[in-house]
């Protein structure tokens, strides 16, 4: 429906490779004087290969991303972003790994430089047996510092992403 509305693109995720129930709610708030909105989603999925099971079937006109991310329990979260990339990869028109979310413990680590070199790097692998040149952003947090940055844009020029989210 978004789409629909003349939106040039829309995002769907961030998606996990298994379903997870997301944070409890209420888990959306408004703030009304500061016309702001905080989101503790926490991923709230039904999982990569449910997504893409639907995208199969009913792929929406119009040009799809897909955020994915690591599900709450994992012991391998750049094994997730793998696993997830696999899924939904065939259905995308690109593909954003979310490390920014507040809502994962452990899940910003991911933009600490060794960390997320290793995660890209996995992510190579993957996007090296995609049929088509699929652009990847990487999605990172508002609030880092700036060294911190430098190596984000280090490490994602190095892996050659089509750029970085921040918001």
């Amino acid at each position: 429906p978004l789409l629909g509305l003349g939106f040039g693109h829309v995002e769907i995720g961030s998606v996990t490779p298994l379903p997870q129930a997301g944070n409890p709610k209420p888990r959306l708030f408004r703030l009304a004087e500061d016309r702001a909105v905080i989101n503790r989603m926490g991923f709230n999925n039904m999982g990569a290969a449910a997504l893409a099971l639907r995208l199969s079937r009913a792929r929406p006109e119009g040009i799809i991303g897909i955020s994915i991310g690591a599900n709450r329990a994992s012991r391998d979260m750049a094994g997730d972003y793998a696993t997830a990339f696999n899924y939904v990869a065939p259905y995308a028109d690109y593909i954003a790994l979310n490390v920014s979310s507040p809502n994962t413990s452990g899940l910003r680590r991911l933009q600490e430089r060794a960390l997320l070199k290793d995660l890209l790097a996995r992510l190579a692998e993957q996007r090296a047996k995609c049929a088509r040149a699929l652009p990847v952003f990487l999605k990172v947090s508002p609030d880092v510092d700036a060294l911190v940055l430098e190596a984000i844009v280090e490490e994602a020029i190095g892996a050659r992403l089509a750029g970085l989210i921040v918001s």
